[in-house]
């Protein structure tokens, strides 16, 4: 069950990488149905709170009619940031499934999860999918540099 909602917020990540953006994807799922979902778009909206969680749970939010979402599973594909997290909390969702650990300045994911804030603590599994949905960050960041690359030298040589 695990592996194949992550495999939904894989192909969200995909639509992501497909527009340019870091490809991170999310779902959010309720008895057993997937009731919102959400990637990345934080380039093309230049909305700092365009993150695939965000999106996920505003339309699981809007699904339910309720901004609690208890019973309520969300899957990413990358370790949610302390804002995502903060929301997690904030709909009172019960766990949290991620793929990808963030190696790069750490989530605080279990910490947040755990503290016990607005009285709800969240159960957070980590590496679910793991090596797909670090591939699928690390070659998007790959393609990037190599593109930059390519830019720079076309911008010495004309």
């Amino acid at each position: 069950m695990e592996e194949r909602f992550m495999r939904e917020a894989l192909a969200l990540a995909e639509k992501a990488k497909k527009k340019g953006e870091v490809p991170i994807g999310a779902v959010v799922v309720y008895r057993g149905k997937i009731i919102g979902k959400g990637y990345n778009l934080r380039t093309k909206l230049q909305m700092a709170s365009a993150h695939a969680e965000m999106r996920a749970i505003d339309m699981a939010c809007k699904k339910l009619r309720s901004w609690r979402l208890p019973e309520a599973e969300i899957y990413v594909t990358l370790e949610p940031c302390p804002m995502c997290m903060g929301a997690i909390l904030n709909a009172r969702i019960d766990r949290v499934y991620f793929g990808a650990y963030e190696q790069k300045g750490r989530s605080l994911t279990s910490e947040i999860a755990n503290a016990n804030l607005l009285n709800h603590t969240v159960e957070v599994v980590g590496g679910v999918l793991q090596e797909e949905c670090a591939s699928c960050l690390t070659s998007f960041f790959t393609e990037m540099r190599l593109r930059e690359k390519e830019k720079k030298a076309k911008k010495k040589g004309g």
